[in-house]
């Protein structure tokens, strides 16, 4: 898969055959990972579901342990309007270009989207990993579909979030006193492994790549004046 979808009816289609694929075999951590986060954001005051056209800023960062080794951003526009479940036609395609721009080649990527906890069982977060044939974890602030009771309020606690039975991510309380984070299992990931890429990166709510990816990505936006 080398394309993104123009339209909700190709982005769906294609959701359903990612979930009906074989997927490779579940990635197994190396000893000192480099770890990326991607986040995408929008003109300030931008209102309702957008459009398609509305530009849109990425920014990536890479980590090995906790060094930043690279960072890059794109601006991009977007393919349609904010549905549930459809964020890739929004977002996808800048992602994956400041993925791409960065320096050296991560070994895991971390994505502000979902990934089986989704309609289709491809969210954003399993849909860009087999763009990039890169491993992937989700990290979110609220659930898409999945349930489950939040965890207790200690650092590195974990509780499962079920979908339809099957455990599809874990609220994780990565700072104690704060709101737990969704950690989704991604593209050649678990929701075990996605935990454990993510608790060797956190140091604030959001883990380190993906908050500098965002810190990126709004510098961006604002050096356009927007």
């Amino acid at each position: 898969m080398s394309t993104w979808p123009n339209t909700a009816d190709e982005l769906i289609a294609t959701q359903e055959a990612l979930a009906a694929a074989a997927h490779p075999p579940l990635w197994q951590p190396p000893a000192d990972p480099i770890v990326a986060g991607c986040f995408a954001c929008l003109p300030r005051g931008l209102s309702g579901a957008g459009a398609a056209g509305d530009p849109v800023w990425a920014g990536a960062a890479e980590y090995r342990g906790r060094h930043c080794i690279g960072s890059a951003d794109v601006r991009d526009t977007a393919r349609g309007r904010y549905e549930p479940g459809l964020l890739a036609l929004r977002v996808g395609p800048a992602l994956e270009a400041a993925v791409r721009a960065l320096p050296q080649a991560a070994d895991v990527l971390m994505v502000d989207a979902t990934g089986y906890d989704h309609p289709r069982r491809a969210g954003l977060a399993v849909h860009i990993g087999a763009v990039l044939r890169m491993p992937t974890v989700g990290v979110t602030h609220r659930t898409l579909l999945a349930a489950g009771d939040w965890p207790p309020d200690e650092r590195s606690a974990a509780s499962p979030l079920l979908l339809d039975g099957e455990v599809v991510g874990y609220w994780l309380r990565t700072r104690a006193g704060s709101r737990p984070v969704v950690i989704h299992a991604g593209w050649r990931t678990d929701a075990a492994t996605a935990v454990r890429v993510v608790l060797s990166v956190v140091r604030h709510r959001t883990p380190t790549p993906l908050r500098e990816a965002r810190r990126v990505a709004r510098v961006a936006r604002a050096r356009d004046g927007r």
